[in-house]
């Protein structure tokens, strides 16, 4: 199973955005959600790219050449 950082980050940033209190205890929430945050957008970019796989066949034509795409 995959992690799905995107929706991550965005209840993250979400939960931010409810804490507008000006208490200490939302002030250190907010930190330490700002820490989390840059964390998930660090691994959602820093993930591995999809590998590139060629399809099989004798040779490779563009969607132009195929007959379904020529004009009549």
């Amino acid at each position: 199973m995959t992690s799905d950082y995107s929706a991550a980050r965005l209840h993250l940033e979400r939960a931010y955005h409810y804490l507008k209190g000006s208490d200490d205890t939302s002030r250190k929430t907010c930190e330490a959600l700002d820490v989390l945050i840059e964390a998930v957008a660090v691994a959602e970019c820093t993930r591995p790219k999809g590998e590139v796989v060629a399809f099989p066949g004798p040779f490779r034509q563009g969607a132009q050449g195929h007959k379904a795409f020529r004009s009549r």
